[in-house]
């Protein structure tokens, strides 16, 4: 959908949102049969997933329009492979029409920078980093589908059409890019994906540069055994938050 393509150079970090792709400097790719190997890996469980969870998240549809008005899917714009922007899903979760863009810029630019004023404890009694944003906003069926993070399903969508992958790191907005440092910007040099090596090694409990870190980590020893034993870990970690929340 999106065919205008703009480069900017590397030291140029500003992202404007009439950009569609900007060039970055990243570590070298996998050569060799794994690019291939993974998309087909992604292809063939992402549409198994979508197969048999179809019934799943047909419900979940039907609930959120019952539960509030307006649509079932949440598409927002966000930053994949080499800065390139792609429409991504989500479940919605909060009230139809209410944006809290301002609210979310003010926690990633004070987030990416380093600040740990913008924290809360979770249900658990754990620390994490997130916006400060009117519970009221959030539906009923969306404080459910937050809490066990099948608000995430139709990214299966984004993984079909090559957007994302099952595994890398978690795509972002592009004010968010626009905040990057050119070290930063090296998580950008694969396909995002629906989960992470940062997700399961602590996700909203860890500071940007930590979750940078673990990305970079992920992108070096990248293969498709590790891409597994993070989906499998990926569902222990929902499964034991959604039974300790």
């Amino acid at each position: 959908m999106f065919t205008q393509r703009t480069h900017v150079a590397p030291w140029q970090i500003g992202f404007s949102p009439r950009r569609e792709s900007i060039t970055l400097a990243h570590p070298r790719g996998r050569g060799g049969s794994y690019p291939a190997a993974k998309r087909t890996f992604d292809l063939f469980i992402s549409v198994i997933l979508l197969i048999v969870l179809a019934p799943l998240m047909l419900t979940i549809a039907i609930a959120i329009r019952i539960d509030s008005r307006g649509p079932a899917i949440h598409v927002q714009r966000r930053v994949g492979l080499n800065g390139r922007v792609f429409r991504f899903y989500k479940f919605r979760s909060m009230t139809n029409g209410h944006d809290h863009t301002q609210e979310h810029r003010k926690f990633a630019t004070a987030y990416i920078n380093g600040n740990s004023s913008h924290t809360a404890k979770d249900g658990n009694g754990h620390t994490v980093y997130k916006p400060a944003t009117n519970g009221a906003t959030v539906t009923r069926v969306g404080r459910w589908l937050r809490r066990t993070s099948l608000d995430e399903l139709p990214q299966l969508f984004n993984v079909c059409k090559g957007d994302m992958s099952l595994v890398g790191p978690r795509p972002s907005m592009d004010y968010e890019v626009a905040l990057y440092t050119e070290h930063h910007r090296k998580r950008l040099a694969v396909l995002p994906g629906l989960t992470g090596w940062a997700q399961i090694n602590g996700r909203s409990s860890l500071g940007f540069d930590r979750i940078v870190a673990l990305d970079l980590e992920y992108i070096h020893q990248r293969s498709l055994r590790k891409d597994l034993l993070i989906l499998l870990k990926t569902v222990a970690v929902v499964f034991r938050e959604e039974y300790a929340g």
